[in-house]
């Protein structure tokens, strides 16, 4: 993977969407992690549009839990170590 989005902040939103839309149309291969309570940023119909073109996109599961409770999680839910994974892959990690 070229780029790892890591979003922390909610208000990142505004840069997140249209670096991933950029990286998408360029062909980069790029993926997404939300933590904290960067997790809202999915209710951004702009930003799950964006994001279609991640080849991985993943949420802090307890960070969810604690920001998003009884909402269902459009992307996939685990834990930091899915995190430590992708940073692992990525040459290059963008922390919003």
């Amino acid at each position: 993977m070229d780029v790892l989005l890591h979003i922390t902040n909610p208000d990142a939103v505004h840069i997140a969407t249209p670096l991933a839309r950029a990286f998408t149309n360029r062909g980069t291969a790029w993926g997404c992690f939300l933590t904290n309570d960067g997790v809202k940023a999915l209710g951004d119909a702009g930003f799950m549009d964006a994001i279609s073109g991640a080849e991985r996109t993943a949420v802090c599961e307890h960070s969810w839990d604690l920001h998003m409770s009884g909402h269902d999680c459009p992307v996939e839910k685990g834990s930091q170590t899915i995190n430590s994974t992708l940073m692992a892959q990525a040459a290059k990690i963008v922390s919003l």
